[in-house]
């Protein structure tokens, strides 16, 4: 009898564990990658976007190319690597002296709580971010797009940036709202924050996305909230689905004197 009452306290336990583990807040995972194994990345959630845009190199000037080579993105140790580097190559009739990763997610979905734990790298000229598009952005060469859901222009599509990190403020981190009421350079909608060595240690990323508000946070402290008190179409195309974007560009100011630098994602989880 005692043997069974343990027996059956063991399983009570492991049940909560499991329920601890896929329910935040009274919220459900419903997606996720924690980046377990070794080598590739899994190709049945991630999408390689290595098309370049028309003119022959990434928008704003971007001087990298980005490759679906598991020298630029690999799982290693549970985590995943994506991987700038100073190094010539050649592809699509177009020669550039540094290579990097895009990932498009297979998953989309409208309002959720996102998580990233991340390490992020290092080096002027870097630009590494995590963001979201919505799938129905009209650009050649991304996942959604040739899945025949490319409908509408940048900006006006909606887009959310979870964070960004430029390494010549090594140490702020910023997010943002771009839609057609405010966009690009010019964007108003965004707000940013003062890290610790956002290149040597890990820190959580967060946004809190619903039909009212959208909110980012690092570290459980939140920087910036977008509520429009006016949502239309310029202000708030946010109630679509949306895909994740992980991506490394570089600037044309990278240090010279830059080779590589990483960044190091532990796991990525969607809850609604």
């Amino acid at each position: 009898m005692r043997e069974s009452c343990i027996n059956a306290l063991l399983v009570l336990i492991m049940a909560l564990v499991t329920l601890a583990c896929v329910e935040k807040d009274d919220r459900t995972l419903v997606w996720s990658d924690e980046f377990e194994g070794a080598g590739a990345i899994n190709p049945e959630k991630w999408f390689h976007q290595t098309k370049l845009p028309p003119g022959g190199s990434w928008w704003g000037g971007l001087i990298q190319h980005y490759t679906g080579r598991e020298a630029n993105s690999f799982v290693k140790d549970g985590f995943l690597h994506l991987v700038a580097k100073k190094e010539p190559f050649t592809v699509q009739g177009e020669s550039k002296e540094y290579t990097s990763a895009r990932l498009n997610s297979k998953f989309a979905f409208t309002y959720g709580h996102v998580e990233i734990r991340a390490k992020l790298p290092k080096g002027k000229g870097t630009w590494p971010a995590i963001w979201m598009l919505n799938t129905n952005i009209d650009e050649d060469g991304a996942y959604w797009e040739t899945q025949g859901f490319g409908t509408t222009k940048w900006p006006y599509c909606g887009e959310i940036d979870i964070l960004e990190h430029w390494g010549k403020n090594q140490d702020n981190v910023s997010s943002a709202v771009h839609n057609g009421s405010s966009y690009g350079y010019n964007v108003e909608n965004l707000g940013e924050q003062k890290i610790k060595e956002a290149s040597d240690q890990f820190h959580i990323y967060t946004l809190d996305w619903s039909a009212e508000k959208i909110r980012f946070a690092v570290d459980g402290i939140t920087h910036f909230e977008y509520d429009p008190s006016l949502k239309n179409a310029d202000t708030w195309p946010y109630d679509a689905d949306y895909y994740l974007i992980l991506n490394i560009a570089i600037e044309p100011d990278i240090d010279p004197k830059f080779v590589e630098s990483p960044m190091v994602v532990d796991y990525i989880r969607v809850y609604q």
